[in-house]
């Protein structure tokens, strides 16, 4: 485990982990042709306008009242917040490209349904639940649940915790701009995610987290592409939380962007390089968590009841790459993290996070000192962080997988 150099105690990690799974058969009977009809009709709300996107999602356009959000107890008489009271303040020059290409002069990201169509004001778009979505899940029930809990880089050194002033940090969200990539997945069971982590409670059955950036994982979406995700739980994965919109918690209020929909275009080894920027933050007056994509799509919010440590602020911010390892035939997974090469190929070869950020107590966004990098690893995947004036605090990662060095 390598530190970089700084003041104050390591509260933030760069993060490149692999989830071993054992994979269980389904809990429940598969005649479940009643059941995964209920429970697309729960999802699946009803549409003022559908688009068809190129990659074959149907993006269903909701009245922004008739939401997933609203199924849930506690969200019946919500009313809904059109916008956060604050945003961060020392917020980097998006003119840097925060979202879109590196190269000046192409166009910017966007997802691929936008080919076919938009949605309009008053609606958000939902990316429509079918019934093989469904099929593919272990069950029913854990239908857009996550198998597992998030990289808790003080299992690798226990000495992290009691290096600095760690205990007791407060911190009330982050930003990263995150580099695109299409990482090849050996098994449909398996994933690759590059993602930011904001953390509270212990790495036991009290975690609070939200999380947000890119995924390819076939067994949630049916296909290789990659997509913008979201995920929150207040329990460690166990019964509470999902990604995207797939239960009732996050409210959005964004017309133009579907969560878990295909991202457009990626970037291209040795070519063209296009990422995207998300910050996630505490509002200081209303205490929900609010999500914003780029430097003009505020998405929307958890509520904060939703969560018991969150509800307060994190003690933890995480950024990195992500990879199930379902050991097949006993050896690693040849799936792939970030753009499959390790950290070392630099730019325009290797995934990278710039600019990654903190929001602190006085809603200012800065730096964050004293980061701690970890891989469990570093054969199969790997990370190299750095500083300079243009991309601020930054970091390398990723890598094939299995390999020579990576049996």
């Amino acid at each position: 485990m390598a530190r970089t150099s700084g003041g104050g105690g390591p509260a933030f990690f760069i993060s490149v982990v692999v989830v071993c799974v054992l994979w269980a058969a389904a809990a429940e009977a598969r005649s479940p042709a009643a059941r995964a009809h209920r429970h697309l009709k729960r999802l699946n709300k009803p549409a003022v306008k559908s688009i068809e996107s190129p990659d074959g999602d149907i993006i269903d356009c909701v009245h922004i009242s008739h939401q997933p959000a609203f199924d849930h107890p506690l969200l019946k008489n919500h009313t809904i917040q059109f916008r956060p009271a604050y945003h961060p303040e020392g917020l980097y020059d998006e003119a840097k490209s925060s979202i879109g290409s590196s190269n000046a002069g192409e166009k910017p990201m966007l997802q691929l349904w936008h080919q076919n169509g938009r949605c309009p004001e008053g609606t958000v778009p939902i990316r429509r639940t079918k019934k093989d979505d469904l099929l593919r899940a272990s069950s029913i029930r854990r239908y857009g649940r996550k198998r597992h809990t998030a990289p808790n880089p003080m299992s690798v050194d226990p000495n992290m915790l009691s290096e600095g002033g760690h205990q007791g940090d407060k911190y009330y969200g982050a930003k990263a701009t995150i580099n695109v990539w299409e990482p090849k997945i050996q098994q449909a069971n398996e994933f690759s995610l590059s993602q930011l982590w904001i953390l509270g409670g212990s790495f036991g059955e009290d975690l609070n987290s939200i999380e947000a950036g890119w995924q390819v994982s076939p067994d949630l979406y049916g296909d290789n592409n990659t997509r913008l995700f979201t995920y929150w739980t207040s329990d460690a994965y166990q019964a509470t939380g999902c990604y995207n919109v797939l239960c009732s918690g996050f409210i959005q209020i964004n017309s133009e962007i579907a969560m878990g929909a295909s991202i457009f275009p990626i970037s291209n080894y040795g070519g063209s390089q296009y990422d995207i920027s998300i910050l996630i933050w505490k509002d200081p007056k209303e205490g929900n968590w609010w999500m914003q994509f780029g430097k003009q799509y505020v998405l929307g919010y958890w509520p904060s009841f939703l969560f018991s440590y969150l509800a307060d602020s994190a003690s933890m911010i995480e950024w990195g790459g992500e990879v199930v390892n379902s050991e097949p035939d006993g050896t690693h997974t040849s799936t792939q993290m970030g753009s499959g090469h390790f950290p070392e190929e630099g730019f325009g070869k290797a995934s990278y996070f710039k600019n990654i950020q903190v929001v602190d107590s006085s809603n200012q966004l800065s730096a964050p000192k004293g980061v701690g990098t970890f891989t469990e690893q570093s054969n199969c995947y790997d990370v190299q962080n750095g500083n300079n004036g243009e991309w601020g605090t930054y970091f390398y990662y990723g890598g094939p997988g299995k390999n020579g060095n990576c049996p």
